[in-house]
């Protein structure tokens, strides 16, 4: 099955894709909106998700980097033991985050970051673990997105993503490609395929499954080759 997903991910040619892009711009201005509301509306929609990927990141241990950190929902479920780094794009949401680790005293959460994910700033290897919840149908190019993740984690760690997947039958699929042209408005592409994600030669692909409600959304959770692979 793994290794269906990575046969998949070499015929993929990107040309959907970039049908579906975001604009920068359009995503500030997305979540410019949602962040007085985020908590208790996606946030709680999204918290099944977020629960079970912390649960995952707080088997491990070192430094953690949560990319998308939006609002800090996850941030005072993980332990204590760990380091904490987050980064997002939006200021208003990175605002609420810091103020609730101000407000759970969270001393290992080490630095909340403005942040492009396609362009992070942090050395080659920086994290033990790399996360991100609820990101890849937001940025603009999920595919530089993923490169970045793999790039800053290190040899052996690990890449856990929650995201949501298109459907291309039934109502689900049906009424995502109805809202389709509404992404910029929304925040998110309601079109989005797997095989954005799997682009990264070493990154193994350990575990996927889907999250309620109702396999919304899917967890996928990688772990770095400890060598590169030779180029061909």
């Amino acid at each position: 099955m793994l290794g269906s997903e990575g046969q998949r991910a070499q015929r993929f040619t990107g040309t959907r894709g970039k049908a579906a892009q975001m604009d920068e711009s359009a995503i500030k201005t997305a979540y410019r909106r949602w962040a007085p509301v985020y908590d208790n509306t996606f946030g709680w929609v999204a918290s099944e998700g977020r629960k079970h990927a912390v649960e995952i990141v707080n088997q491990s241990r070192g430094r953690v980097l949560e990319v998308g950190v939006g609002t800090g929902l996850s941030l005072p479920a993980y332990r204590r033991q760990l380091e904490i780094v987050g980064i997002d794009l939006s200021p208003e949401m990175l605002s609420k985050a810091r103020e609730r680790v101000a407000a759970h005293g969270l001393t290992n959460v080490a630095g909340l970051h403005e942040m492009d994910a396609g362009d992070l700033k942090f050395p080659d290897a920086s994290f033990d673990t790399v996360v991100a919840m609820y990101v890849m149908t937001v940025v603009p190019d999920p595919e530089k997105v993923m490169r970045e993740l793999a790039r800053v984690c290190r040899p052996g760690g690990e890449v856990l993503i929650v995201n949501h997947f298109s459907s291309e039958a039934g109502m689900r699929g049906w009424v995502e490609r109805r809202m389709a042209p509404f992404a910029d408005k929304l925040g998110w592409r309601p079109i989005f395929e797997v095989e954005r994600v799997l682009v990264c030669d070493d990154l193994k692909l350990v575990d996927k499954r889907g999250l309620r409600p109702m396999g919304l959304f899917t967890m996928m959770r990688f772990r770095k080759a400890r060598e590169a692979r030779a180029a061909a």
